[in-house]
């Protein structure tokens, strides 16, 4: 019995999060309220509560669970989060390692972007909010230095800044890929992302 309640919970908490995530991304972060999310969910507000202080925390629940899910990052007591297989990537340092994981990465960009464009519009609205998604991404380029730095790669004061550029490139194509006129195919976007991640990290 314990079990299954336990189970109830998961489910309630995972409608919560998915009806949060889908209004968010149709009416927006700051037309959508708590009780438009329990409806969603099919529960009530009283509920969504039990699961979530308050609409930002859901927002946060977001960043930190799903997009953290969809890139495979796991807890860091150095820094938030950590993706070891962007660590190791970037210790490799091979034009085919780089290559492979951005593809990785891009595939998974229709789960990531929604999220991520959700929470810079929930960061206008709600100011505890405000550095959602750059502390996210300050928790990538702490991966490319903390593998730049395992690779002895570049002086200390120039790993954290190409981790920067690194990651200021692969956040502004996945935002505008799908919407953007560049003239390329994705296996040509990913040569010239994949070539551009190599002269500035290896």
């Amino acid at each position: 019995m314990a079990n299954l309640r336990e189970a109830q919970k998961q489910m309630t908490r995972r409608l919560l999060l998915e009806s949060g995530l889908e209004l968010f991304k149709t009416k927006g972060y700051a037309a959508t309220t708590v009780d438009d999310i329990a409806t969603a969910a099919g529960t009530t507000r009283v509920t969504f509560y039990a699961y979530f202080p308050s609409r930002g925390d859901l927002m946060k629940a977001l960043i930190d669970e799903r997009l953290n899910e969809a890139l495979q990052r796991v807890r860091s007591f150095e820094h938030g989060s950590t993706a070891q297989d962007l660590v190791a990537t970037i210790v490799d340092g091979t034009p085919q390692a780089i290559r492979a994981w951005l593809r990785r990465t891009a595939d998974n960009w229709p789960a990531i972007r929604p999220i991520i464009r959700v929470g810079r519009d929930a960061a206008v609205i709600e100011p505890d909010l405000a550095d959602l998604v750059e502390r996210w991404l300050e928790e990538a380029i702490s991966d490319i230095e903390d593998g730049l730095t395992a690779a002895g790669r570049f002086e200390p004061h120039q790993r954290h800044f190409r981790g920067v550029l690194a990651m200021a490139q692969l956040d502004f194509v996945a935002q505008n890929w799908h919407r953007a006129d560049w003239k390329l195919t994705y296996e040509q976007m990913l040569d010239d992302l994949s070539a551009s991640w190599v002269a500035l990290l290896t």
